[in-house]
Parts: C-alpha cells; sequence; structure tokens
C-alpha cells in the first residue's frame, strides 16, 4: 500500500504545468516551516549560547598564502543561497521563455500585480520610518516567499482553480527578480571595480560557451564559481552572481524535437524486431539500442531543466532549511514582545507585508482588470485575488535575507525586523488560507 502525505494528496489534485516545481516548492514550505520553528525553540532554550556560537563559528579555504575566511551564518547566506538564487535565476529564465510570463496577454496581470506589490510596501515602510535608522530597510518588506505562500495554496486542492496557482507562482517569480534587483542596486555597500570586472568577465565567458554550444555542466559550474569568488570579493551580495549565471545556463536542446522523434521511433521499431526471450531477457543489440535512445534522450533536454530538476530538492531540504536554522532564531522575551512590535522597524514590515502587500497586488489587479489592461485568472474570483493578496505578505525567506543586508552589524534594527517579519508572515499565511478556505469562491 502507497502512503501519501496529506500535502502530497493535496498536490495531486491540482492539473497544473509545472507539476514539478509546484511539489518542490510545497515541500520546501513545510520543511522551512520545521526548521523555523526549531530555530526558535533553539534561541529560546538552554541551548541558545552553543547555538548562537555554532553558527558565528569562522570555516577557513586556504591555498598557499591565500585564505578565505567566513562563519558558517556567512557561508550559509553567501555561499549556499547563491545556489538558491540561481535556482531563482533558471525559474525567472523558464517563465520568461516558455511559461506564464512568455504570453504577455496572461502575464500582464501578474506582472503588474507583483510591482504593485513590491512598491505599496515600500512606501508604507518608508512612511512609517521617515527620518529613522532603520529607514534603510524599505526593501525588506518587498519580497514574497514563494514556497510558503504556494504551499498554503496548493493545500487548499480544488478549492481553488489551477489558473490562480499559476498567477501566484507568475507573481512571485516577477517579485523575486524585483527583490534581486534591489539587493543589487540597494544594498551594496562599496564596490570594488576589478574583482567586479572579473565576475564580469566570468560571465561573458558562460555566454561564449553557451554560443558554441556546449552543454556539459562542468565548465559552467567551474567558470560560474569562480564568478561567485569575484563577486564576493567586488562588494556586491554574493547571491547575485547565481541570478546572473542561471541566465548563461543553455536552455535549448542539442536535438530538434524533431529528429528525436523519427530517430526514437526507428530505434524502438528496431527493438521490437526481436522476439521476447523471458528467460534470457534483452540481447546484446537491443540493449545497445536503448543506451543510445538514452543518450537521444539526453540531448532532447536542456541543461538549464536539468540543473532546475536536479537542485530543486537539495535546495529544499538543505538550502533553504539550513537558512532558516541560521537566521530566524531570535531570543523572545514575551515581557517585552508588544514594544518590539511597536518600534517603527517592526510597524513599517508588518504595516509593508499586510497592508502595503494587499493595497499592491489585490489593489492594483482590481484596477488592471476594471481597465480592461488585464483579465482574471480562469475560473477564479477578485474575492480570491484577495486572499492571494494575503498570502503575497508572507515575506519570511527574502525579507530575513534583506534584513540582514540593510542592517548589517546592528543586531538591535535586525531584531526588530525579524520580529515584524514573523508576525507579519505569519498573519498573513493564517489570514490568507482562512480566507480562500472558508470565504473566497471560485467563478
Amino acid at each position: 500500500m502507497k502512503f501519501c502525505a496529506p500535502w502530497e494528496k493535496a498536490f495531486k489534485k491540482l492539473a497544473t504545468p509545472f507539476e514539478h516545481f509546484l511539489h518542490a516548492q510545497t515541500t520546501t514550505g513545510f520543511v522551512l516551516m520545521f526548521m523555523t520553528i526549531l530555530a526558535l525553540i533553539l534561541a529560546n532554550s538552554p541551548l541558545a549560547e552553543t547555538y548562537a556560537h555554532f553558527f558565528h563559528t569562522k570555516i577557513d579555504f586556504s591555498v598557499g598564502t591565500w585564505k578565505l575566511s567566513h562563519t558558517i551564518h556567512h557561508w550559509i547566506n553567501d555561499g549556499l543561497m547563491a545556489i538558491f538564487f540561481f535556482i531563482i535565476g533558471l525559474e525567472i529564465k523558464r517563465e520568461v521563455m516558455v511559461g506564464e510570463l512568455s504570453n504577455i496577454k496572461v502575464a500582464i496581470l501578474p506582472i503588474l500585480a507583483a510591482i504593485g506589490g513590491m512598491i505599496f510596501p515600500a512606501l508604507i515602510y518608508m512612511y512609517i520610518n521617515a527620518g529613522t535608522d532603520g529607514s534603510v530597510g524599505w526593501g525588506i518588506p518587498m519580497a514574497t516567499d514563494i514556497a510558503f505562500a504556494i504551499s498554503a495554496l496548493v493545500l487548499l486542492g480544488k478549492r481553488v482553480p489551477p489558473a490562480l496557482v499559476t498567477f501566484l507562482v507568475a507573481l512571485a517569480i516577477v517579485d523575486d527578480l524585483g527583490a534581486v534587483l534591489v539587493i543589487a542596486l540597494f544594498y551594496t555597500e562599496q564596490i570594488h571595480t576589478l574583482p567586479l570586472i572579473m565576475a564580469g568577465v566570468m560571465f561573458l565567458i558562460m555566454v561564449v560557451f553557451n554560443r558554441f554550444g556546449i552543454h556539459m555542466i562542468l565548465p559552467y559550474f567551474i567558470v560560474g564559481l569562480l564568478m561567485w569568488f569575484f563577486m564576493l570579493e567586488s562588494g556586491v551580495h554574493a547571491t547575485i552572481a547565481g541570478v546572473i549565471a542561471a541566465l548563461a545556463i543553455p536552455s535549448k536542446p542539442k536535438r530538434a524535437p524533431g529528429s528525436f522523434r523519427q530517430d526514437a521511433k526507428e530505434l524502438l521499431d528496431e527493438y521490437d524486431s526481436y522476439p521476447v526471450d523471458e528467460k534470457e531477457g534483452m540481447n546484446e543489440r537491443q540493449k545497445a539500442l536503448l543506451l543510445k535512445l538514452e543518450d537521444n534522450i539526453k540531448e532532447i533536454g536542456t541543461p538549464a531543466a536539468k540543473l532546475e530538476n536536479d537542485l530543486h530538492l537539495p535546495v529544499a531540504l538543505i538550502v533553504i532549511p539550513l537558512f532558516a536554522l541560521a537566521n530566524a532564531g531570535i531570543a523572545i522575551d514575551f515581557s517585552s514582545i508588544g514594544t518590539t512590535i511597536m518600534t517603527p522597524v517592526s510597524m513599517g514590515i508588518i504595516g509593508g507585508l499586510i497592508l502595503g502587500k494587499v493595497l499592491g497586488i489585490f489593489g492594483v489587479a482590481w484596477l488592471a482588470i476594471k481597465l480592461k489592461m488585464a483579465t482574471l485568472p480562469k475560473g477564479s474570483s477578485m474575492n480570491q485575488i484577495f486572499g492571494v493578496a494575503f498570502l503575497g505578505g508572507i515575506g519570511f525567506t527574502m525579507s530575513i535575507f534583506v534584513a540582514d543586508l540593510a542592517f548589517m552589524g546592528n543586531a538591535e534594527l535586525i531584531f526588530q525586523a525579524k520580529v515584524g517579519i514573523l508576525a507579519a508572515s505569519l498573519f498573513a499565511g493564517l489570514f490568507g488560507y482562512v480566507w480562500l478556505r472558508f470565504i473566497a469562491k471560485s467563478q
């Protein structure tokens, strides 16, 4: 008897073009939730000091006189998270080339809603924090945690139309692109020109690989690793290297689909021409034919699709959970939690992620539909868009990431930001889920 976890059953009820993508994001969401709770427990237990000390332990890599030394926390945020950003880059590229963002009629609504969902939260945050030390954190409430948001929506199963899931995926990917641009343009303190030029050279080498039809992944990995190092040394956040590297990965197959179909038919016809021997199994020629077919299948695939498929699970089960464990652990003093939430930073984030996202996503979507610039996702209603707007207020991963960059070195502001992010994300997720489950109806 095959066992299916509840979220797997819910996932199977949806028939969308990106099932593997959704499944990976759903897995990430649940593992992320567990690791966040674990981080909070550790940070508020007798093991708190050990927990903090562990992530501040330094790990060195050295060759001769050259040495790269960072804390475990730093390696996770600057190193492992580059893989997460690489996946984001691949997702953006796929959506623009062949996904929902490739059709402007379908893409216009999530694009406009995502832009609104970035601008309004930033404006609300800036209004609340004007003239304070926390004003630089305006980028924190702009982000949406795609894993948490999609997990909540997928759990609703048939209560939401597949087109609404597609809308949220497209919106979150545009949102991720916006967050990447904000990090690159506004949260880079000091730029060192030579390493940045070298990072650009590495990217150009990868583009040349692509243009010359090199589909082996190893050359891209080696040059991409060098680009990450130069980006780290340049002062631009190293994770940006992940997004840029993804743009250079080939997304076209070596073999044309038409020729693959013909060759596969010929190979299978020849395979079928040999008699079936239940005792002996396949003969040597049949084995050779299957190996040839396997090679052809590999050639019809693309390095971009293969990497996205191969890396989703490690990112879902290792990278993002480690990020949550390293960053979500905050020591909560319940006697002063109310005071912390009322600080401008926390209030700005809460206002941005809840009110800002609803005004931005729902408000802009409503206006675009009223002005006939866009149409509702098939089978969905404005009530459901309202619920999705709340799910867009789950900022978690990217918001914490931006908070660490915005308030680097200021532990108090980082603490206030994380409290605001956790509070807003929890409220937005619960409200959005309850609204979509019990109140909103499909058309």
